[in-house]
C-alpha cells in the first residue's frame, strides 16, 4: 500500500494540490448556488405565504382540498368547504393561496 501512495504522481510545485483546491471550492459554490440557495428562498416565500393567510383567503390543501379561510390559529386554519361544513388543518397542509382577482385554476388547452 505505501508503493501505492509513493508511486502517485505530485505534481509540479504543488500546482496539483491547488488546483484541486480551486476544483473542490468551484464545486462547493455551483451546488450552493444551483441547490441550495433557491430551496432556502423557496422556503421563505412559502413561511411568508402561510404567515399572510387570513380570514376569507380562498386555499388549496396539500390533499387538493378547496375551500374558504374561516377562523386562523397560531398552527392551524379552520377552513370552510361548504355551507355548515369547516374542518381545522394545520398551516403547513396548504400548498396555494388564492386571492381575489386571481385565477383559481389554469385552462389547459
Amino acid at each position: 500500500m505505501m508503493h501505492l501512495i509513493a508511486m502517485a504522481p505530485s505534481g509540479q510545485d504543488g500546482q496539483s494540490g491547488m488546483f484541486t483546491l480551486i476544483m473542490f471550492t468551484l464545486m462547493i459554490l455551483i451546488f450552493w448556488f444551483m441547490i441550495i440557495r433557491p430551496q432556502s428562498k423557496q422556503r421563505k416565500e412559502r413561511e411568508k405565504m402561510l404567515s399572510a393567510v387570513k380570514k376569507g383567503d380562498k386555499v388549496v390543501t396539500a390533499g387538493g382540498l378547496h375551500g374558504t379561510v374561516a377562523g386562523t390559529d397560531d398552527k392551524t386554519l379552520l377552513i370552510q368547504v361548504a355551507d355548515n361544513v369547516k374542518l381545522k388543518f394545520d398551516r403547513s397542509a396548504v400548498t396555494a393561496v388564492i386571492r381575489e382577482g386571481e385565477p383559481e385554476t389554469k385552462q389547459l388547452k
